[in-house]
């Protein structure tokens, strides 16, 4: 008895059982896997992305590409001359409705991403500076902060946006930048300029909850025992902050940038339908929309056709904020 015992205490210590070792980043993206309307959202997007990229060699027709006399033809007409597809027919002027709303995709999308990345950074920047120091520069910032909450963003946006498109003088914007955003939206340089004022219009006024939200986080962790260490260490502040403070802060600041292009989305769409954005014949799903309300009591459906994807998109940013709320909350288990 006592050498079987011996023999199987053996054989437990050659295969000795060991816990799987994950980073965390592999926890993370093992938690956010478990929330399937999360990942159901991400394949969505994903689509949405890639149809978008790919608009130049998917749409069956150019943009501006009118047929006389094709006005609000039906879903799936074969153009005759062409023997093209118009996917979901032709709009009140003949232009083919996929093509415009798949590049209309690639620029609504555009500016929504630009906006959540440009308005988290402020945010970031100016929510750890705030946090970190304190006193007198912490008192300033905060007030400015709320007292801008207070004040309607829509309005404001309006206000804002029409002088900037109105007087294209008061913010000077680099030729690079013109460049670079023209050639990821596919704009001349004329309506570049519009969608980059649109972003900065749009990130100008986006970025107080980040700043509070990081501001929180960052109280919560200056007394932590690592910032002494860092001191003891002989580390500026600076250093303490990017390289300590922030990548612990920003659980919640991934968390807010998703859930922020839902609501730069709407928003773009929101100012374009109101004429504020940018203005047709460039596509914007905004703009579309707009285009609809005049023959909308005939055609019902017409709102339907750039309506969704601004339905969809913002409904699949939501649900992958809220994956990524659950993956990030360190009192989840495993």
């Amino acid at each position: 008895m006592a050498i079987n015992t011996k023999n199987q205490i053996a054989e437990l210590s050659g295969d000795a059982i060991t816990l799987e070792e994950r980073t965390p980043f592999q926890i993370v993206m093992r938690r956010f896997r478990r929330h399937k309307l999360a990942m159901a959202a991400l394949v969505v997007i994903s689509v949405i992305l890639i149809i978008t990229i790919l608009a130049p060699y998917i749409a069956p027709f150019d943009v501006q590409e009118i047929r006389v006399g094709d006005y609000f033809v039906p879903f799936g007409a074969v153009d005759e001359e062409t023997g093209r597809i118009h996917y979901l027919g032709t709009d009140n002027i003949g232009r083919d409705y996929f093509s415009r709303l798949i590049f209309a995709g690639r620029i609504s999308l555009a500016v929504a991403f630009l906006s959540v990345i440009i308005s988290e950074t402020i945010g970031i920047v100016v929510g750890s500076t705030s946090g970190f120091y304190g006193k007198w520069l912490d008192a300033v910032l905060m007030r400015f902060v709320e007292f801008m909450l207070t004040i309607p963003s829509l309005p404001l946006l309006l206000i804002i946006s029409s002088m900037l498109l109105a007087n294209e003088a008061l913010i000077p914007i680099p030729p690079v930048v013109l460049n670079v955003v023209g050639k990821i939206m596919l704009l001349g340089p004329r309506d570049t300029r519009s969608a980059v004022l649109i972003v900065l219009v749009l990130s100008g006024l986006g970025w107080m909850g980040s700043a509070q939200l990081m501001r929180g986080m960052i109280l919560s962790l200056r007394e932590q025992t690592f910032v002494e260490a860092s001191r003891s260490l002989g580390a500026s502040n600076i250093w303490i902050i990017l390289r300590h403070m922030i990548p612990n802060a920003m659980a919640p600041i991934i968390v807010s940038a998703s859930l922020g292009l839902a609501g730069y989305v709407v928003a773009e769409a929101a100012l374009a339908f109101l004429g504020f954005g940018i203005q047709d014949p460039v596509p914007t799903w905004g703009n579309m929309l707009s285009g609809t309300q005049t023959y909308m009591f005939d055609r019902p459906w017409l709102p339907l056709v750039p309506g969704l994807p601004i339905f969809i998109c913002s409904l699949s940013f939501n649900y992958i904020g809220d994956g990524l709320r659950d993956a990030l909350d360190p009192r989840l288990k495993l």
